[in-house]
């Protein structure tokens, strides 16, 4: 299971390659997390972030710390992912980028996702099922199946489906505001 949540949480004292490898260091030792270093050079390209794997915590922006942070969570291969508005922190188009990548990572290995985001279109472009909350409690109120083609792209967005799914969603926190 990898989990991630809004802010990266990195290891100060730790370059980011050596924060990449930490769960397979706690995992499985020192000495196996250095076979793991070419995959965690490989998650450093797919996020944009070649070239600063012995970069420090604070010598990243908010953004690039998020995206390291996305790539300790997935060195391990997880078949469960858990992320808690993990794109807040990123610009447009990273954000983009990463929902593209995520939903990508997800199809090849057959993954569960569950995905907190108070994103409606990036809530209905990640997902089959949108579990809108109510207002407090927080509670699921409605459930929305959500019957788009994968792979999804940045075109979905644009069909009359997409935007028709995003009302539905909108719709139902609505619905679970008043109930709240």
């Amino acid at each position: 299971m990898g989990i991630m949540f809004q802010k990266a949480t990195l290891l100060p004292w730790r370059t980011t390659v050596e924060n990449i490898l930490l769960p397979i260091e706690l995992r499985d030792g020192t000495k196996a997390a250095r076979k793991y270093r070419e995959a965690a050079m490989d998650l450093l390209e797919t996020v944009g972030l070649s070239g600063f794997d012995q970069a420090y915590p604070h010598e990243l922006s908010g953004g690039m710390a998020q995206r390291a942070a996305i790539c300790r969570m997935l060195i391990t291969e997880p078949d469960v992912l858990l992320l808690d508005e993990p794109f807040g922190a990123l610009d447009e188009l990273t954000r983009e980028r990463m929902d593209l990548e995520l939903q990508r990572i997800a199809m090849a290995r057959n993954a569960t996702v569950v995905f907190v985001t108070h994103s409606i279109p990036e809530s209905v472009l990640l997902a089959d099922r949108v579990c809108a909350m109510s207002a407090r409690p927080g509670r699921i109120s409605e459930l929305i199946e959500i019957d788009l083609p994968r792979p999804r792209t940045m075109e979905t967005m644009a069909e009359p489906r997409f935007a028709d799914y995003v009302g539905q969603v909108r719709a139902a926190l609505d619905r679970g505001h008043d109930r709240g």
